[in-house]
């Protein structure tokens, strides 16, 4: 009997899974490192299909950002699935409050799903603010707040102030809807 197998350590079957091999390992990096990879090219073609801009004049123009960003999405997918198919592999996650043997928690994502949706759907008849304030209000509720009229007039607060902010100073118009003529 080993002694770290008589002190309680993994037997040496199970050192070679804890250390990460097996069948199977890296496939979630190398998935990682595929849809990098082809959010990179969707980028990078999408750019390529844009017009040209008859306001911006000289080197840099409406296609240099997600040419750029594009191309570094494919670099890093490139380097990514070379470090994994070389033996590399991503650290676990090791946060102090982190139960890491625990499962999901799908009410919570669920309810944040619905949060969003509902988000989308009433946006365009209800306009942001009331649907940034569902969205908001929905979100701290499905993340455990349960200070229903506080998280309501944060939520109303931040849901007005960024359509202001959008609005106002940076010129980008986001649907007012029943408020048209209030704000």
């Amino acid at each position: 009997m080993s002694s770290a197998a008589g002190a309680g350590g993994p037997a040496s079957g199970d050192v070679s899974r804890a250390a990460g091999g097996g069948r199977g390992q890296g496939r979630s990096e190398l998935g990682v490192a595929l849809f990098l990879g082809g959010l990179g090219v969707l980028v990078v073609v999408q750019a390529l299909l844009l017009e040209d801009s008859l306001i911006a004049r000289g080197p840099v123009g409406p296609r240099t950002v997600p040419l750029v960003v594009g191309g570094l999405l494919v670099a890093v997918a490139a380097v990514l699935a070379v470090d994994v198919l070389r033996g590399g592999r991503g650290e676990p996650e090791g946060g102090e409050d982190v139960d890491l043997t625990g499962g999901s928690d799908w009410r919570t994502v669920v309810l944040l799903a619905a949060a969003f949706v509902a988000n989308a759907v009433l946006i365009e008849p209800l306009g942001w603010p009331v649907s940034g304030a569902v969205l908001f209000w929905g979100s701290a509720f499905a993340l455990g707040s349960r200070h229903v009229v506080r998280d309501l007039v944060i939520a109303v607060v931040l849901s007005v102030g960024t359509w202001y902010l959008f609005v106002l100073g940076l010129g980008i118009s986001l649907p007012v809807g029943i408020l048209e003529g209030i704000l």
